[in-house]
């Protein structure tokens, strides 16, 4: 028997206990500069390489996503705080303004990536579906970019964390 009915906020609950590295997608093009901090990333296939990316139907970045036609999953370093409060809203910054916490984007050909990320993957629009109210975008990985070898930025129980170095 559930110890709980699955309401939006039970479900939020649940969900929180899975630990998750934090993304920045980013795109820019003809449609405009735009990115978002996400935890909904992952591998879909290695051959050929592809990812998926679930974002809000509603938000900006993904109506310029799909306007666009490219897109960047930059995955954040430990260190990396500010950038992921700055394109999830945190900060009251918007546009372009995000774009200048973190130095290191790499801006001009193609979406931005920023060059201090963990890894960078650079992806053209492949499929998108909606799932409720949100849109999983599928990536056909174009480049791949690496940083130093650092510890991921860590997203649990809705505050960022450390990983535990077992000895």
């Amino acid at each position: 028997m559930p110890d709980k009915e699955v309401t939006d906020k039970a479900f939020r609950d649940a969900m929180s206990r899975v630990a998750a590295a934090v993304h920045v997608v980013a795109t820019d093009g003809k449609a405009g500069l735009g990115g978002a901090t996400a935890t909904s990333v992952t591998s879909v296939s290695a051959s050929p390489p592809s990812l998926l990316v679930c974002l809000n139907q509603a938000s900006q970045t993904f109506e310029r996503i799909r306007a666009n036609g490219v897109f960047s999953v930059n995955v954040l370093a430990a260190g990396q705080r500010d950038i992921a409060d700055a394109f999830a809203g945190a900060t009251g910054l918007e546009g372009a303004a995000r774009f200048r916490i973190g130095h290191g984007w790499r801006m001009g050909d193609g979406p931005p990536v920023l060059e201090t990320a963990l890894s960078s993957l650079v992806c053209a629009l492949a499929e998108m579906f909606p799932v409720g109210s949100h849109m999983v975008v599928i990536g056909a990985v174009q480049q791949v970019q690496f940083g130093e070898d650092q510890q991921p930025l860590i997203y649990h129980r809705r505050s960022y964390r450390a990983l535990i170095q077992e000895s």
